[in-house]
């Protein structure tokens, strides 16, 4: 990217190489000013004081050194491994290839877990759920991320006969495991992402479709619904299709599956929130079909895995795949054969020099020996070779490259087996009557987020968000950004200026600004330049010969419609996709975080089909009170907090006695949801008060019966004490005014900033979503 100073004229190139990151000097290596940042701030060691003790040369060797290593088992000789490392060391400091970020942090060091991808199955028992809750954060402090399905639960309702009781159903559940995500930073630097999938046949699937209508809620998750292929003929047919109870395997009602599928469709246009999956296509290509069926992905969705699997990826630059030959650029088939078979031994050996945070991951991977081969780079290698993202021509890049790299790959792996044999669940595989082979799996599409960044390239294969950008720098100057291909190519056409760069940046595409010429103009198209079939027709191109799923986010504009939506989904199952990511722009942005200003008449948002009741968002600014009441089991500590409309939230915790914390935890967020959907208080107390807990009527003399009713004591209490402006006493200060124009986030989530847009926590620059996430170009990401 180009860089310029925004008070100033044009300044050169800011290209960092050499700089000094750490102690020492960067030796002849590829890395802009931008990717040694990233490099520092979340990659380098670090010491008890958090000063950086390594260089990037330094984390290069540590890599390649502990990944080679893993070759002494299989007899190589140490000058054998040397050159392998060199290979490695090469590979990535070129910036041709880049493993996926817990290698990078993790290899070599103490922590020594390399894997990004983990699925772990939710059984339907307290026992085995919390169970899950405690593997979950494990993997989350290793630095991974965890797919879960919970379509084994029992529905709401469901007796449970060990106690009598009945159970709270999945999305209840869900609120706990995110609950502990929270809690749980992963590998020290940030909290761990989820992806929570119900089968489309799960009696509780409108609860589960509606659970992230706030996006406050279940935030740590990315959600996705797992529809069959029997409910997509459902859809087309407009017939009724059967709900099923996990536990009893017997038929629980049916649904109008059209009118499911619109609500989908319709949760998905209001903020992204589910997306599909298309399970029974993941379990056509299942390659251990013996050991289980596929149940769950990665949080972003490109990773299949069966319970208690992991996945390492990396990706290849396609962007450096280039070669020149009498002033023409074409696709370097040799380059990237090269890389292929070195980065497929490369992925194998990090399944032999990992930590695995349980032991059961450990034993259930290596069965597999599953890898995630895939791309970055790919808009950055079409704007080289001169084609359009939305063509037939770029379509036609992507199966040629994808079938070449799934070619030599599985080349690759074949000759791995010949030397170090098969994956131990071979003979139980499809491959059985096929060939040897290493790898179960070799190819993934990942959405790369910040190896992207490190290596200059843009991420995955999606088309670049943006080829111009304001950035702000920390003397309050700006300085302009644009993709370095553009600025060669409009200088080359001699219609280079600040001015165009800053106009580009303004618009944010080159599509209207006619003293472009066309044909740049149709080369250099941004993700929203692009219509969603064509984002579905790459994503499929990728898939056909992939043998995971493809991360991909289907962009739509602010002024889609939600029959668009639906259209998007149903061509996406037609060409073979599994699983859809959409995204309409600035959907989630005005309802992830609000600034505390109402929005005027015509500006409100589409009300939400079947009259759903949406609450207004938690407020930015609110003022309250805690109070200990004692219940049957121990303390409860409950905060009930005010607006200026009145009182808007509750939140409880227990003390050291125990009590039902997540029982609790979910009242109280029903009790928050409620008042702010603007149900009557008195109609919430009387449902809570009285409530009778045995634990609490067996201990004479408390003054509450039950959690339920201490949050309504509460509550009642504080009603009488909070006036309109604050504590209704004498000697309270009046509460703080609101300032109309601060937008605040809790820490390491999106901030929503001024513009109704949603800016990164850390940089303030404006992020791009991704694959059910959002991105920032510093290396910031959050999922959910």
């Amino acid at each position: 990217m180009t860089l310029f100073n925004g008070l100033s004229a044009f300044k050169r190139l800011l290209k960092s190489r050499g700089n000094k990151v750490g102690k020492d000097a960067v030796t002849d290596m590829k890395f802009t000013k931008n990717a040694e940042t990233v490099l520092e701030r979340r990659y380098l060691a670090k010491d008890n004081d958090g000063k950086v003790i390594e260089t990037i040369e330094e984390l290069f060797t540590r890599v390649a050194s502990t990944v080679a290593g893993a070759d002494a088992a299989y007899g190589k000789t140490e000058e054998e491994i040397k050159t392998t490392e060199k290979d490695f060391f090469d590979m990535m400091t070129n910036c041709e290839f880049m493993p996926n970020s817990p290698t990078l942090m993790n290899a070599g060091r103490p922590l020594g877990q390399l894997s990004a991808c983990f699925v772990l199955p939710v059984e339907d028992s307290m026992v085995g759920i919390f169970d899950t809750v405690k593997y979950a954060a494990l993997v989350h402090q290793s630095g991974g991320g965890t797919g879960f399905s919970f379509s084994r639960l029992r529905p709401e309702g469901s007796i449970v006969k060990s106690t009598g009781g009945t159970s709270s159903g999945p999305v209840s559940f869900m609120r706990v495991f995110n609950a502990a995500t929270e809690a749980v930073k992963q590998g020290g630097t940030r909290r761990g992402a989820n992806m929570g999938m119900l089968r489309i046949d799960h009696p509780d699937i409108l609860k589960f479709i509606d659970c992230k209508a706030n996006n406050n809620e279940i935030n740590n998750f990315n959600i996705s619904v797992a529809i069959t292929d029997k409910f997509m003929e459902a859809v087309e047919n407009g017939t009724e299709y059967e709900l099923v109870a996990p536990h009893t395997g017997e038929v629980a009602g049916t649904l109008d599956a059209k009118e499911v599928f619109e609500k989908i469709v319709d949760a998905a246009w209001r903020n992204g929130e589910p997306g599909i999956v298309f399970i029974d296509e993941m379990n056509r290509h299942n390659p251990t079909p013996a050991l289980g069926e596929i149940e769950s992905t990665n949080p972003c969705g490109e990773q299949p895995l069966l319970p208690y699997e992991a996945c390492n990826l990396g990706s290849i630059n396609l962007g450096l795949c280039v070669c020149e030959e009498e002033g023409i650029l074409s696709i370097d088939y040799d380059k990237i054969t090269d890389i292929v078979h070195k980065a497929v031994h490369f992925l194998d050996n990090v399944i032999d020099v990992n930590h695995y945070p349980l032991p059961a991951i450990d034993e259930m991977t290596r069965r597999t020996r599953k890898i995630g081969l895939g791309v970055m780079g790919f808009a950055d290698l079409l704007l080289k070779l001169g084609v359009p993202y939305n063509s037939v021509e770029a379509e036609r890049v992507a199966e040629e490259v994808m079938s070449l790299i799934q070619t030599e790959g599985t080349k690759a792996s074949i000759e791995l087996a010949l030397e170090r044999g098969t994956f131990p669940a071979w003979e139980d595989s499809v491959f059985a009557e096929r060939y040897e082979i290493r790898n179960a799996t070799i190819t993934t599409i990942a959405p790369t987020g910040t190896i992207s960044i490190i290596a200059d390239a843009s991420g995955g294969c999606e088309p670049l968000f943006a080829y111009a950008f304001t950035k702000n720098v920390m003397d309050g100057d700006k300085l302009l950004v644009c993709n370095d291909l553009l600025v060669e190519k409009l200088k080359e056409r001699g219609i280079y200026s600040e001015e165009l760069i800053r106009r580009i940046a303004d618009e944010g595409t080159l599509a209207h600004i006619e003293e472009i010429p066309e044909d740049i103009r149709k080369v250099f198209v941004c993700a929203h330049d692009i219509t969603p079939e064509w984002h579905i027709r790459i994503q499929a191109a990728f898939q056909k010969y992939t043998d995971n799923a493809v991360s991909k986010t289907i962009n739509f504009p602010n002024s889609a419609t939600r029959e668009e939506v639906k259209e998007a989904y149903v061509l996406a199952h037609k060409l073979g996709c599994k699983g859809t990511t959409v995204y309409r722009d600035g959907s989630r942005d005005s309802q992830v975080l609000t600034i505390g200003t109402q929005k005027k008449e015509e500006e409100k948002p589409e009300v939400p089909a079947m009259n759903t009741i949406i609450p207004r968002p938690r407020p930015t600014l609110t003022w309250g009170a805690t109070e200990k009441m004692k219940i049957g089991c121990g303390s409860l500590f409950i905060t009930v907090n005010r607006d200026e409309h009145g009182i808007c939230e509750v939140f409880t915790s227990t003390g050291k006695g125990g009590g039902c914390p997540s029982q609790s935890e979910a009242t109280a967020r029903l009790v928050s949801i409620a008042l702010r959907a603007g149900i009557s208080q008195d109609e919430i107390l009387s449902q809570l008060k009285g409530i009778r807990c045995p634990s609490t009527v067996r201990q004479p003399g408390l003054k509450c019966t039950s959690c339920p009713d201490a949050i309504a004591r509460t509550i009642i209490k504080m009603s009488k004490m909070l006036g309109n402006n604050g504590f209704n006493t004498e000697e309270e200060e009046p509460a703080p005014k609101k300032d109309e124009g601060a937008k605040t986030a809790p820490a390491n989530k999106p901030v929503l900033g001024k513009d109704d847009k949603l800016h990164c926590p850390e940089c303030g620059k404006l992020l791009r979503h991704e694959g059910g996430c959002t991105i920032c170009d510093c290396g910031f990401s959050h999922c959910g």
